[in-house]
């Protein structure tokens, strides 16, 4: 039997859903937008390099050749000989624009002194380079031909002077040094021919200035120098290129973040306006009428679904277990369970098949879940020609009603 607490219940529940629905409906809600306004900002590209990228391997050979002091016996001509040099060097571009190498050098050194003088040399420097035209004509990783220009210092190692007292540089005890070290600073320029992303071709010039020890000969003017011209492939590890961004590139991020702030807003302030409707009709009158027994009448619980779904989340299911609960504690009651569906999707046909799987759903749960006996329990489908509510996102629901 129905008690009449009951139905305090129901009617309570009743008057507070209608309220929510018709305050929820028609209470309009002005909400002021607000806008992040990102810090403006050049539209430029920017390019960068990551620890991994673009790094190369430079193998090359070549010739050298060292200005010195030059002089030969009257009648002899001095001469600048020429001779063969090797180069092997490792760097890294930190952009399209600034670059590194540490690069290796050596062979012979042929000179006049007196009478025809040779020695062997290796020397490393430490270059920074310049990529004029990625500078000055924009970005191209794919451009065929770059001038590069470059600076650099490092430290020279020679021996093996011959004949080896053509040096006028004496060492403690009187003898007269085979060796030299010394500290140069170079300048050059390189051409770059692209092959591929992986290969270039370069050739290029490189001047060193050194103390007028280089030789181990102190005469005439205070600096030396050595002019190598050389030749060779570098080698791209992974490919050249560059990643890249642009600040104004993310501006269609912001509005867009924007707009949905402000949708959020507008949504929490119609729901807080609905909620203050709802508490509003709070607490409800007592119930003074009678009410007959076997007139079937909705009961205040529902599930609701998400677009196209008969899943149950976890958040609905307290809903099931609150409505199990009810018909253990009335075991004379027998419920229906009908299923609705929205019209934003799908035909009728559709929409009706949906609907009935949400009841089989809920259904489901309550005999397998709680126990409930499944002849206590009958489903309708009532598809998306039945809405319950005039917003129709609110209409992918079940709504548990008394079976008669």
């Amino acid at each position: 039997m129905k008690t009449k607490s009951f139905w305090a219940l129901a009617a309570c529940g009743a008057l507070t859903m209608t309220g929510f629905q018709a305050n929820a409906q028609s209470e309009t809600v002005v909400v002021e937008e607000e806008t992040v306004v990102a810090t403006e900002v050049p539209c430029k590209t920017h390019y960068y390099s990551t620890k991994k990228d673009n790094w190369f391997i430079q193998i090359g050979a070549g010739v050298t050749s060292p200005f010195v002091e030059q002089k030969m016996p009257d009648g002899i001509d001095a001469k600048h000989h020429l001779t063969t040099t090797y180069n092997l060097a490792f760097g890294k571009w930190f952009s399209p624009y600034i670059g590194w190498r540490l690069g290796f050098n050596g062979g012979s050194l042929h000179w006049d002194n007196d009478q025809f003088t040779h020695a062997k040399h290796v020397n490393a420097n430490l270059d920074f380079m310049w990529d004029m035209f990625n500078s000055f004509g924009g970005v191209n990783s794919s451009r065929v031909f770059s001038i590069i220009p470059f600076i650099g210092v490092g430290g020279t190692y020679t021996w093996d002077y011959n004949p080896a007292d053509q040096s006028n540089i004496m060492r403690e005890g009187g003898k007269r040094k085979t060796t030299s070290w010394t500290l140069p600073v170079s300048a050059g320029i390189q051409l770059r021919f692209r092959l591929s992303r992986y290969v270039d071709f370069f050739a290029e010039g490189r001047a060193q200035f050194y103390g007028d020890n280089f030789n181990n000969y102190a005469y005439g003017d205070p600096v030396d120098m050595n002019l190598s011209v050389i030749g060779g492939f570098s080698f791209n590890i992974g490919g050249s290129g560059f990643r890249s961004y642009n600040p104004c590139d993310y501006l269609g991020y912001i509005s867009n973040l924007n707009n949905q702030v402000n949708d959020l807003r507008g949504a929490l302030a119609t729901t807080t306006a609905a909620l203050a409707a709802a508490e509003a009709q709070l607490p409800c009158p007592e119930v003074q009428e009678t009410v007959v027994v076997n007139e079937a009448a909705p009961l205040m619980a529902t599930v609701r679904f998400t677009i196209n779904s008969a899943v149950i989340t976890n958040d609905e299911m307290v809903n099931v277990y609150n409505i199990a609960e009810w018909m253990k504690a009335n075991p004379e009651q027998n419920v229906t369970i009908a299923g609705y569906a929205d019209k934003n999707t799908g035909t009728s046909a559709y929409n009706m098949a949906l609907s009935k799987r949400r009841a089989e759903a809920v259904q489901k749960a309550l005999v397998d879940k709680y126990g409930i006996n499944p002849d206590r329990l009958s489903i309708q489908a009532e598809g998306s020609d039945v809405q319950p509510y005039d917003v129709n996102n609110w209409n992918r629901i079940v709504i548990f009603s008394q079976a008669q």
